[in-house]
């Protein structure tokens, strides 16, 4: 997608997204066939339901309809929420995966697992897990440390909410 349409598409689109109290993180354009294919990604701080995304799915459909930024040529439009295993890459992405454990990619080179204790301006305050029966740990990363993170999928961990009850 050309830097202008995805500027113009973003122009278009940040500001319907925002009035449903969602934030904007991707818009992307690609070929599927003799069509193209719009996905757009957004998310909150308390997740995306798929009713909000169909909703604003109507609404999106519709501004794209009184615009010409997509032009003549057919698309599909897909609006949802970023899959569980996205990169984490804005300061937001860190606040919304406080609790759950992450993977992270150190910019001086190898990887760390840890579980997201809190967020600050600066980085954030971690849990290592134990290993072999010994105690977690704590640490601190700057945000200037990592080069990549992702969330790792834990299929054994109870939620919050189960904890708390």
């Amino acid at each position: 997608m050309s830097t202008t349409q995805s500027d113009r598409l973003r122009g278009l689109l940040e500001p319907l997204v925002a009035a449903k109290g969602l934030d904007l993180e991707e818009i992307e354009l690609s070929k599927a066939g003799k069509r193209r294919m719009l996905r757009i990604i957004v998310d909150s701080d308390e997740g995306v339901e798929l009713d909000a995304c169909a909703e604003l799915s109507r609404e999106v459909s519709d501004k794209l309809d009184e615009s010409d930024v997509m032009g003549e040529d057919e698309y599909v439009l897909e609006v949802s929420s970023p899959g569980a295993d996205r990169p984490l890459s804005e300061h937001r992405h860190y606040v919304r995966a406080t609790g759950r454990l992450v993977k992270f990619q150190l910019a001086e080179g190898g990887e760390l697992i840890a579980r997201i204790l809190e967020v600050d301006d600066e980085g954030m305050d971690l849990e290592v897990p134990g290993v072999k029966g010994r105690k977690a740990t704590a640490r601190r990363i700057a945000f200037t440390d990592i080069a990549k993170a992702r969330v790792e999928i834990e299929f054994s961990r109870k939620d919050k909410k189960e904890e708390e009850a």
